[in-house]
C-alpha cells in the first residue's frame, strides 16, 4: 500500500511539474493519424498517435491536448469519453491509462496495468465499455475493471483456457451478460456474477478469432477477423452468419441508433433494422485518398478517423460533402530533420536506418511553419524526391530552400514552390554505381552554405563525395577516394563549416573529414590515439562553437577538437573527451551515448540530442549539465532525438523526436548590437509561475545587477549571448519577497546602459 501511495505521489508531482513548466514549452504535433474516436452529445473526441483533440459541435471550437499538457508520448490505442462522469479515458499500447477531467483539465496517470507482472507486449488497451460507473477495459491479456468514480482498479479477468491470457478486442452488454470478442472465441458471463475472476464462469458462444462485438437495440452482433458479421440467436445461444463484408473490419461500434463498421476502404452504416443507410468509400473523398480507421456518429454527422488524413466529417444525408476538421500541424510526428530561421521552421520526414539504409522510402513531402501557420507541401509536388533527410535555408535569402534527398538528389524550393530536383542528369550529383548502371540512387545528405553563398553537399557511396553548387550556378566535385578507406561503402551525415572555411564532414566509417579548398587538402579524424582519438569511427553530429572548438558526436560518445584552426597548421588532429566530476568521481561527459545532434546556442551552450536518452544542455565548456530533458521530467514525447535547431532571434529551441516536435523557450538567443530592445519576461511574475525570469535583448558580456526598490543587491551576473535567467532568489539563498525590482544593464565597456523593472507577486 505504501508503495502504491508513493508511486501515485510521484506521478502527481511529475504531472504538476509539467503544468508549472509548460509556459516554457510549445507543442507542434501532427493530428493526422487517428487511432480512435469517441463522442458526447455536444462534442467529438479524437485520438491521434500521441495527442488528442475535440470539436464542439455547436461552436466548432477545437481543443488540442498533447504532452505539453501532460499526456504521455507513448502510442495511443483506445479512447472513450464518459458523459456521465465528464471524463475522457485514454488507453495506450504499453498499458498506461490517462484519465482527463474535462471540467478542469486535470489528468491522472494510472499505471496499474503497466505494473502488472505480465509480458510487456500483451498490455495493450483495445477498448473501453462503461456500465454502472465501471469501465471494462479490454486488453491483450484479458479484461480489467476500472471504477470511474474512485479512479481505482477492480478485478482482472483472465478468460482464456484454464485462465490463460487472451486478447480481448471489445466487450458489450446484452440482456444482462457481458460479451467479449477475443482471439479465441466470443465469450460471455453474467454481469451480476461476483466471481467473474473465475475463468470457468465464462462460456464460449462462438469459436474463432473475433475483432468486435456490439449491441444494437434488441440485437447483438459480432464480426470475425475476416469481416463476416454474425447475429446472435438467443434461442439457440449461438451466433449465426449474417453478412459478409469484402475485407476485415478495423472498428465496430453501435452509437446513436446505428451500427458502424469501418474497413480500410469503406464505412458501412446500418440502422436499427440493419438496413444499410450509408456506405462511404475512400474514392468518394476527392480531396485526398484516405485510409479509414474508425468512425462515429453524433446526430446526423459522421466523423471518420483516417490513418494519415486526420478527421473527416460528412453527414448521413449528404453523399458528396466532406470536410476535414483536423487541427493544422506537420504532416506526421516522426520528423527526421528541421531547420529554423528567424521567421519560419522547415521540417522533413524522410529517414534512413542506423546503417544509412534509405529503403523505407517515404512519401510525406515537406512542411513549413510560420506566422500564418503550417504549410504542408505534399509528396505529389516535390518532383519525386524521396527520403528527404536535411533542409538547408539560404542565409542570404530565406525564400530559397534546399532539401537533401538520400535517394533522389537535391530539391530546390523557391517561394514555397518546388522548382527543380538536382540529380545525376542535370547537375554534378552522382548516382551510386556498384549495384549496376541502370540503378539510380543519388544519396545527398549534409549540406551547408559558406560565406560566399556556395552550397556544399555530401554525396554518399561514390568516389567524388563532396560537391559544391557555387553561387554562379556551377557545380564542382572533389574526389575523396584517397582519404576514405572505401568510398563506395561510405555514407555521409551532417556537415559544418568553420570561420576559416574548412568543411567538416561526418561519416559512418571514417570518422570526421576536414577539407579546405584554399590548400585543397583533406584530413581525417578517426579512432586511435595517433589518428584522432575518437571512440568510434561512426560520427553522427558536428558543430563549431563561438570559441572555434569543434564538437563531435559519435555513436559512442563525445569528443572536442580544441581549435578548428589546427586544420591549417597541424598535420595530425587529435580530439579529447570532456572529463567532469560527478559524485566526486571523474567521468567522461556523455560516455558511450549515441549522439544524434549538437547545436550551439547564442550563449555558446551546447544542446546535445541522443538516440535514446533525451536531450542535454551543457555549459560552454561542458562542465555543467544545465538541463537533461527526458520523457519522465519534461513534455518530450520521446527520448529518441532526431534533430535540433534554434531560432536565434527568439531563442526557441526546436526538438524533433521520433514521436513529435516540441520546443523549449530557453535562453538561447544571440547577442544584440545594442540594448534598445532589452526586455523582461514574464512581467509581472505571478504567484502560480514557477519558472525563471528572463532578461533578453542583451549585449554579449553585459553586466546585469538586480536590486530591490531600496537598492539592496539581490543578483548579479554577466551575459553570454542575448538572454540571462534569474531564479528570483537572492543569490540562490531564498526567494525574494513581493515587490518591484530594478534591473541595471550595462555593456562591458560601460558606455551603453539600460534600466528595467520587474514586479514579483508572491
Amino acid at each position: 500500500m505504501k508503495k502504491s501511495v508513493l508511486c501515485f505521489l510521484l506521478l502527481l508531482f511529475i504531472q504538476m511539474g509539467f503544468a508549472q513548466s509548460n509556459l516554457l514549452w510549445q507543442g507542434y504535433f501532427s493530428y493526422n493519424e487517428i487511432k480512435d474516436v469517441s463522442e458526447s452529445t455536444t462534442a467529438v473526441f479524437a485520438a491521434s498517435e500521441n495527442a488528442l483533440f475535440s470539436k464542439n459541435i455547436a461552436t466548432s471550437q477545437i481543443k488540442t491536448t498533447n504532452t505539453i499538457d501532460g499526456l504521455s508520448g507513448e502510442t495511443i490505442s483506445a479512447l472513450y469519453h464518459s458523459a456521465t462522469f465528464n471524463k475522457t479515458i485514454v488507453g495506450y499500447e504499453n498499458g498506461l491509462i490517462i484519465v482527463i477531467n474535462e471540467a478542469d483539465g486535470r489528468m491522472l496517470n494510472v499505471v496499474d496495468i503497466i505494473n502488472k507482472q505480465l509480458p510487456s507486449n500483451i498490455k495493450k488497451i483495445n477498448h473501453f465499455m462503461e456500465f454502472e460507473g465501471i469501465a471494462y477495459v479490454s486488453c491483450d491479456f484479458g479484461i480489467v475493471q476500472f471504477n470511474l468514480a474512485t479512479m481505482q482498479f477492480g478485478d482482472t479477468y483472465f478468460i482464456g483456457t484454464n485462465g490463460a491470457e487472451i486478447i480481448v478486442n471489445q466487450t458489450t452488454l446484452f440482456n444482462g451478460f457481458i460479451y467479449a470478442a477475443t482471439n479465441n472465441g466470443v465469450k460471455r458471463a453474467d454481469i451480476s456474477n461476483k466471481n467473474l475472476v473465475d475463468f470457468s464462469q465464462w462460456e464460449t458462444i462462438a469459436a474463432g478469432n473475433w475483432s468486435g462485438v456490439a449491441t444494437l437495440g434488441s440485437d447483438l452482433f459480432a464480426v470475425n477477423t475476416s469481416g463476416y458479421i454474425h447475429k446472435y440467436d438467443a434461442s439457440a445461444n449461438l451466433f449465426m452468419g449474417y453478412l459478409a463484408l469484402s475485407s476485415s473490419v478495423l472498428d465496430m461500434r453501435a452509437t446513436a441508433g446505428y451500427l458502424i463498421l469501418t474497413t480500410l476502404n469503406s464505412i458501412y452504416i446500418y440502422n436499427s433494422q440493419m438496413v444499410l443507410v450509408r456506405q462511404i468509400n475512400t474514392n468518394q473523398i476527392t480531396a485526398s485518398t484516405p485510409s479509414f480507421n474508425c468512425a462515429t456518429i453524433i446526430g446526423d454527422s459522421i466523423f471518420i478517423g483516417t490513418k494519415e488524413d486526420g478527421l473527416i466529417t460528412t453527414s448521413i444525408s449528404s453523399v458528396t460533402t466532406f470536410e476535414n476538421t483536423t487541427p493544422i500541424g506537420p504532416s506526421r510526428n516522426n520528423i527526421f530533420a528541421l531547420q529554423a530561421t528567424s521567421n519560419s521552421l522547415w521540417t522533413v520526414y524522410g529517414d534512413y536506418t542506423v546503417d544509412y539504409n534509405p529503403y523505407d522510402l517515404d512519401s510525406y513531402g515537406v512542411s513549413k511553419f510560420s506566422a500564418t501557420g503550417w504549410l504542408n507541401i505534399p509528396y505529389e509536388k516535390v518532383l519525386g524526391a524521396k527520403s528527404m533527410t536535411r533542409i538547408t535555408v539560404n542565409p542570404s535569402n530565406e525564400n530559397e530552400v534546399y532539401v537533401s534527398s538520400f535517394f533522389s538528389g537535391l530539391l530546390k524550393i523557391e517561394n514555397d514552390e518546388p522548382k527543380i530536383l538536382y540529380n545525376q542528369t542535370n547537375s554534378g550529383l552522382e548516382s551510386l554505381t556498384f549495384v549496376g548502371p541502370n540503378y539510380i540512387d543519388v544519396r545527398i545528405n549534409g549540406a551547408a552554405f559558406d560565406k560566399s553563398g556556395n552550397l556544399w553537399v555530401t554525396n554518399s557511396r561514390i568516389k567524388n563525395g563532396l560537391k559544391v553548387l557555387k553561387s554562379t550556378g556551377q557545380w564542382q566535385s572533389y574526389p575523396m577516394d584517397n582519404i576514405l578507406d572505401l568510398a563506395i561503402d561510405n555514407s555521409f551525415g551532417r556537415i559544418a563549416i568553420d570561420k576559416n572555411g574548412t568543411k567538416w564532414l561526418t561519416t559512418n566509417r571514417d570518422g570526421i573529414i576536414g577539407f579546405n579548398e584554399s590548400n585543397n587538402k583533406f584530413k581525417k579524424i578517426t579512432t586511435g590515439t595517433d589518428t584522432g582519438n575518437l571512440p568510434i569511427a561512426d560520427v553522427r553530429a558536428v558543430a563549431v562553437d563561438t570559441r572555434n572548438q569543434l564538437w563531435i558526436g559519435t555513436a559512442k560518445g563525445l569528443r572536442i577538437l580544441s581549435n578548428v584552426g589546427s586544420f591549417l597548421s597541424e598535420d595530425k588532429l587529435t580530439t579529447n573527451s570532456i572529463i567532469i566530476l560527478e559524485d566526486n568521481l571523474a567521468q567522461e561527459l556523455l560516455y558511450e551515448q549515441f549522439i544524434t545532434d549538437i547545436v550551439v546556442d547564442g550563449a555558446n551552450n551546447k544542446w546535445i540530442g541522443t538516440a535514446d536518452s533525451g536531450i542535454f544542455l551543457v555549459s560552454p565548456n561542458g562542465q555543467e549539465t544545465k538541463y537533461h530533458f527526458t520523457t519522465t521530467n519534461s513534455p518530450l514525447p520521446s527520448n529518441v532525438i532526431n534533430d535540433i535547431d534554434i531560432n536565434s532571434v527568439t531563442g526557441e529551441v526546436f526538438i524533433a523526436t521520433a514521436k513529435g516536435l516540441v520546443s523549449f523557450k530557453g535562453v538561447s538567443t544571440a547577442a544584440n548590437d545594442d540594448l534598445s530592445n532589452a526586455y523582461v519576461y514574464p512581467n509581472p511574475v505571478r504567484p502560480e509561475y514557477q519558472g525563471t525570469v528572463k532578461i533578453a535583448g542583451l549585449l554579449d558580456k553585459a553586466n546585469i545587477k538586480i536590486t530591490d526598490i531600496e537598492g539592496n543587491l539581490v543578483y548579479e551576473t554577466t551575459s553570454e549571448g542575448g538572454t540571462i535567467e534569474w531564479d528570483t532568489t537572492a543569490f540562490g539563498k531564498y526567494k525574494v519577497a513581493s515587490g518591484v525590482y530594478m534591473i541595471f544593464i550595462s555593456a562591458q565597456d560601460g558606455v551603453k546602459t539600460k534600466v528595467k523593472k520587474v514586479m514579483i507577486i508572491r
